[in-house]
């Protein structure tokens, strides 16, 4: 068996951000300053993490983000991050570079909900799911044949993560009983498609007391998200044994940074 934890963060503010526009994958935009200070703050919250691995989306505005956090890490300055277009933001069509509102017009247009409704030429949110799916069936298969060789038994399930972490603590809350690290950055409506398929469908264990519309709310720039999962290999592939939810969206980090006018 292998225990390790999978930490999401969304990148940092960019200018469409603030302007409350959608950008998708279509429109590729840098950071705003803000967000360069969001993305450093982050980097000295996990600073003493050593992560294993650290998985990016190919779209600017992320690779900014992990090439901050990576660079403020005092294990992992100068490693090679992987660059997955599995980890893309949701393609939002032809609302792509629009405002927010356009959106709601269009999905009220429709008789949706905003959340529920596709633009044309955009990506369902079961789309979205399947490239979860699949960064995740890879990511198993990788943590597994370098963490856990045939034969070699690492951490069990459970042993030291407590359900019991808030959104708000340290930024070290899971890692004892894990033997390695993996980092995700990402975007807001991915991540959240993310959580969705973690809590609802794989059916993880939740903070204690926790609600959904916590678990679930928007992601804000450089919020982090952490959950604890245990692998064991069987002769058809890896075999997900447990996971936990240790908490989402937390942003203890930005506490001291000015509010954005």
């Amino acid at each position: 068996m292998l225990t390790f934890t999978l930490t999401f963060i969304r990148h940092g503010e960019t200018q469409y951000n603030r302007d409350k526009l959608l950008q998708g994958q279509g429109v590729d935009t840098p950071l705003s300053e803000t967000g360069v200070l969001q993305c450093k703050a982050v980097g000295r919250y996990l600073r003493d993490i050593k992560f294993c691995k650290v998985f990016v989306s190919n779209l600017q505005r992320a690779v900014q983000t992990a090439e901050i956090i990576v660079r403020s890490n005092s294990h992992c300055s100068g490693m090679e991050m992987v660059l997955e277009p599995l980890l893309r933001e949701r393609g939002f069509g032809v609302a792509e570079g629009r405002h927010k509102e356009d959106l709601k017009n269009m999905a009220n247009a429709a008789g949706q909900s905003c959340r529920d409704y596709t633009p044309p030429g955009g990506e369902t949110l079961d789309q979205v799911k399947l490239r979860f799916k699949n960064f995740l069936q890879d990511l198993f298969k990788q943590m597994l044949e370098e963490h856990a060789p045939s034969g070699q038994e690492t951490s069990s399930a459970g042993d030291g993560a407590s359900s019991d972490v808030s959104s708000h603590g340290s930024a070290s809350d899971g890692l004892q009983g894990a033997s390695a690290h993996v980092l995700v950055v990402s975007h807001g409506a991915y991540i959240r498609v993310a959580v969705k398929h973690l809590v609802e469908d794989l059916r993880c264990d939740l903070p204690a007391g926790v609600k959904m519309s916590q678990l679930f709310s928007p992601c804000p720039n450089t919020g982090i998200s952490r959950f604890v999962v245990t692998l064991s290999r069987t002769e058809s592939g890896p075999q997900l044994s447990a996971t936990r939810c240790l908490f989402t969206n937390r942003k203890d980090h930005l506490e001291d940074l000015p509010h954005p006018e």
